[in-house]
């Protein structure tokens, strides 16, 4: 299923696979940002080029499962360990999850420079080309406090390999915006990135702000605006903003924006009220089983599905309550790699460990029987 119907869309074709022109749109603060010299591509060889040296091309989001991965640093050094975060890639797209996004909090993001940034999207997107899911999209983490800096990032995204943004609004100077910045913040990032958007809304991360139904149903009518993911765990606003939206669902069309909920712990609600699929971290631990949920509900075996995501929102609780920490500890225990956060997040000691494991003992079970 392609995300863009032939119907009449605010957000006309720009989901089908066709090549991007790589360059940024015609927009003043692009051209304003990139024209100095410290964001000039000769700059950075690297960043510039595309993964491949070819054209970008965008690929199609779907309704389904997308795992925001875990970026994993060697322990001794705390670089990053390319070798298992392309691996571990791999491992959740032979799982059946609809797309990738890196550069989130299980990314830990705000731990990597930006050159670090763009290292783990390329590895990503090199490690799927390389075993046949050149089709599988990766969405990209890039929130940042300036609307110029989010910008840079989307660029660096696409050039990287990426093929959408995830952008958080920004929070520091939240006592001093006026009610319309925030709306001005996201349609001046749209206008200007050169990949399309989704609006994360994550309150717990920006210092409580929540953006509301109406300005999200708003946004979405901006051409470059095509998706949301809603942490926030308000199944009613995600309904109401997917019936507005006309969203994409796992049997309907629809205008081909995605409505997405935030956690796996509220996957078949999120089906159920009219949403796409989820965004969710406990896919690193058990992407089967995330899927699994959705590939249920589209059958129509509910009464499955409901017994299904009662253990899924038991492990998903663990990995809430372990946080990022928690989730390697986990990855190491159950599958053989993992590693530690970067400092100053702590090293967990060894009851800690088992606490964790014990978390996710079911889940993992689970997980086992539908490899």
């Amino acid at each position: 299923m392609t995300p863009r119907s032939n119907n009449p869309s605010p957000r006309g074709t720009i989901h089908q696979d066709l090549p991007l022109n790589p360059t940024p749109r015609s927009h003043s603060i692009v051209e304003s940002i990139y024209s100095q010299s410290q964001y000039s591509e000769s700059s950075d060889s690297t960043a510039a080029s595309s993964v491949d040296d070819a054209p970008h091309t965008l690929r199609s989001l779907r309704p389904g499962v997308y795992v925001p991965t875990v970026t994993f640093f060697h322990a001794d050094t705390e670089d990053l360990d390319i070798d298992t975060i392309g691996k571990h890639a791999v491992r959740l797209a032979k799982a059946g999850v609809a797309g990738l996004t890196t550069q989130g909090s299980n990314g830990e993001a705000v731990h990597l420079t930006h050159q670090e940034r763009k290292l783990v999207t390329r590895a990503t997107r090199n490690a799927l080309n390389n075993v046949g899911f050149h089709h599988l999209p990766i969405i990209v983490g890039c929130g940042s406090q300036s609307t110029r800096e989010t910008i840079e990032l989307c660029r660096e995204a696409m050039t990287s390999g990426g093929d959408y943004a995830l952008v958080l609004p920004p929070s520091y100077y939240k006592a001093m915006y006026k009610p319309e910045s925030l709306v001005e913040f996201f349609e001046e990032v749209a206008a200007a990135s050169p990949i399309p958007i989704l609006i994360y809304n994550y309150p717990g991360a920006v210092a409580g702000i929540d953006i509301d139904s109406d300005v999200i149903t708003k946004l979405a009518q901006h051409p470059n605006i095509v998706g949301c993911k809603l942490t926030c765990g308000n199944t009613g606003k995600l309904g109401r903003i997917a019936s507005s939206v006309d969203a994409t669902t796992p049997s309907e069309e629809g205008s081909g924006f995605m409505c997405m909920g935030g956690s796996a712990d509220f996957t078949l609600q999120t089906l159920v009220v009219g949403g796409s699929g989820i965004i969710g971290g406990l896919g690193n631990i058990a992407p089967r089983a995330c899927v699994k949920i959705i590939d249920l509900y589209k059958v129509g075996e509910l009464e499955e599905a409901k017994k299904l995501q009662a253990i899924v929102a038991r492990g998903d609780w663990a990995a809430i309550s372990g946080g990022i920490v928690g989730t390697k500890s986990a990855l190491e225990t159950y599958y053989g790699y993992g590693g530690f956060a970067r400092k100053p997040l702590p090293r967990p000691n060894q009851q800690e460990s088992a606490k964790y494991a014990f978390g996710f003992k079911e889940l993992v079970e689970l997980e086992k029987t539908l490899s």
